[in-house]
């Protein structure tokens, strides 16, 4: 087998991958800028390609038997410039440390720990218990919305039920889970956005779901609303999310996943065209909620099981093509 790791992304994963892949497998790691001629050389002779996009500029492995994304979405693989040789598959694991950074997020707006620890350093305590002008918030008994009830979903919906959070849910099938006290069709999100204090988007992006949050979302969410998005960031129009939150329409946000990323040529851009970092509302992180030593060992665990299928004629795991 000829297993080829293209980009730093996907380099993520190549760290003792040899001894979990059949004896005698070749690995090369490749650079995400395939410029030198043995780069691309090495990269058309692959039969396994872990990697997170595939366009047809790139070099076409033409003996190709699978392509694995290192991630859930697979969006940046165009399919149909793929030789029909190859199965794409794709891999979860992240599920767990979203749903941590999703309750984090929470626990730190009702909690207020770096706020307190300032203040008592300086001889001030604003939060010292005992008077009713000095109480902080909970997230016991409050409500959380769930835009797509996924592997991420359930993961959130387990941890928040544990927090004593009422759970609803939009999401494309219906669902049954005891977690969940009510569910949406997704042609009802009017009542969806009316139902929570928090919403969480986990959705990935298709034709269907860009731009699925827009302004009538907001305006149906209560005012003390806060959202979190940790899926896809166009899944939430940009426009109307800079609105939302520049007048205030909603009570904040807490973004993961966004529309403008690093590249070659603009290696450390602001995330977006619209300037979210000048509001106070909004707490801003760089794609990261999953990116855990966790999630970085069950990927490389599954990877390596499909490599080894690809090499036995055996049944996939999340064979996506």
């Amino acid at each position: 087998m000829r297993i080829v790791f293209h980009g730093e992304n996907a380099a993520s994963f190549s760290d003792g991958f040899a001894s979990l892949v059949p004896p005698g497998s070749e690995i090369a790691i490749l650079p995400d800028s395939l410029t030198s001629d043995a780069d691309r050389a090495t990269y058309a002779a692959a039969d396994a390609i872990i990697g997170v996009g595939f366009n047809a500029s790139m070099p076409r492995p033409e003996n190709l038997r699978l392509f694995h994304v290192p991630g859930a979405g697979y969006d940046a693989v165009d399919l149909a410039a793929l030789p029909p040789s190859a199965a794409v598959c794709n891999v979860f694991g992240h599920q767990d440390s979203i749903a941590e950074y999703v309750m984090a997020a929470l626990l730190a707006r009702a909690i207020p720990f770096t706020d307190a620890d300032r203040r008592l350093r300086q001889g001030d305590w604003t939060y010292w218990a005992g008077a009713p002008e000095r109480v902080h918030g909970e997230i016991s008994g409050t409500s959380i919305g769930l835009l797509g009830y996924g592997h991420i979903g359930k993961a959130i919906a387990t941890r928040a039920r544990a927090f004593n959070m009422r759970v609803t849910v939009a999401n494309r099938s219906p669902v049954n889970d005891p977690l969940v006290a009510q569910s949406f069709p997704l042609t009802d999100l009017a009542s969806f956005w009316a139902s929570a204090d928090a919403f969480v988007v986990s959705l990935p992006l298709t034709g269907s779901t860009a731009g699925l949050v827009n302004s009538a979302a907001f305006a149906a969410m209560p005012p003390h609303a806060v959202i979190i998005n940790v899926g896809r960031g166009p899944v939430i129009d940009e426009t109307a999310l800079y609105d939302a939150l520049s007048s205030n329409r909603i009570a904040g946000a807490i973004i993961d996943t966004w529309y403008q990323y690093p590249s070659a040529a603009t290696p450390n851009p602001l995330p977006s065209s619209k300037p979210f970092h000048t509001l106070p509302n909004i707490v801003m992180t760089p794609h990261m909620s999953g990116w855990t030593s966790g999630t970085i060992t069950r990927r490389q665990a599954l990877i390596a099981a499909n490599i080894r299928a690809c090499a036995e004629g055996t049944p996939y795991q999340n064979r996506v093509r």
